[in-house]
Formats: structure tokens, sequence, C-alpha cells
């Protein structure tokens, strides 16, 4: 190569780099991830946008009725519980004093505008029947089909433009494919 197209091949290297730190730097969103408290790759991995929600759905142990948590993310990664729905009372369920405002929707009572810090939380997750699944954009992901009995922690974190460009054309192999749904 000659003297000119040296100089023009290293301001392309630089300025690529430039850009790459640049977006490195800059927020691209938030990422969820669902994790073996024993350790391992997470088993579930969301990209989400701050605000962004996701629930968790479950049959309740001892009454059998189905119970919706939803869950929201803020900018910094901590995790908020914004409404429980369910069929009626049941062990442990209930309004909480100073929390949200109870509601009827249909036949379910419903908690709402809870917004309460509940951080990375560890759930156990239930056998097939309780069948623990994360909703999403969509998606359905039954974690009592894939886990069943072990403990995994919720936890959140903030993520560059960059990596959320690259997530965006090489999916983790935990993020649900849209309109994946394994219900069991």
């Amino acid at each position: 190569m000659t003297g000119p197209t040296w100089r023009l091949f290293g301001a392309l290297v630089g300025l690529a780099c430039f850009s790459a730190a640049v977006l490195g730097l800059l927020p691209g969103g938030l990422e969820l991830q669902v994790t073996p408290v024993k350790g391992g790759a997470p088993v579930l991995m969301l990209p989400m946008l701050p605000e962004e929600r996701f629930t968790l759905h479950y049959m309740h142990s001892v009454e059998n009725a189905p119970i919706w948590e939803v869950h929201s993310v803020d900018g910094r990664g901590r995790i908020y519980i914004e409404e429980e729905q369910y069929l009626k009372f049941g062990a442990g369920m209930g309004k909480m004093p100073g929390v949200g405002r109870m509601v009827r929707r249909g036949p379910y009572e419903v908690i709402e505008d809870m917004h309460s810090p509940t951080g990375d939380f560890i759930l156990r997750v239930g056998s097939r029947g309780v069948d623990h699944t994360v909703i999403w954009r969509g998606t359905r992901t039954n974690l009592s089909a894939e886990i069943p009995h072990e403990a995994v922690r919720f936890s959140a974190r903030p993520v560059s433009l960059l990596h959320q460009m690259w997530r965006r054309l090489f999916p983790h192999p935990a993020t649900p494919k849209p309109g994946k749904t394994d219900d069991g």
C-alpha cells in the first residue's frame, strides 16, 4: 500500500475504534437475567427498556388459583413490583397497608399502582402444576418446565448501546424468540 492508502486505512480504523468506544459508553437499555442461585448460565435473558414490564404468572400452591405479578425495571436496573392479580385471597396474598390500591377486574382482585421495590429477588421455581412462567413481549417461558425445584435469582443491569446492538445481531441463547411459548 502507498502512503495515502495507509493514511486512509489508519483513519478508518481510528474512526471505527472511536465509534466503538463512544457506543460502549452510551446507555443502551437493560438486561434482566434469571440465573440459578447455585451458579451457571442464565436460564432467561431479557433485553428491556427502562420502565418496561414483565409478568411472573403461576398457580398458588395452596389455593390452586392463578396469580399474576407484574414487575418493572427502572433505568438503573432496580426491579419493582407494580401489580398483583388473583382470583381470591390465599395464603400470603392480599393488600399490604400503604402499598397500591385494591380494585376488581372481572372476577379478579387486583392491587395496582404498587411500585414497590423488590430489588434482585430469589424465586424457588415450583413443579409442573405451579407453572412459574415469565411473560415478556408476548413470549411465555415456563420455568417449572425447564428447571423445577431450583432457586433462581432475578436481577437486572444497565447495558451499553454497543452491547445492545451486539445482542440485536446475536441474541443471547436464553433470550426467547418472538411468539415463543413453552407453557408445558
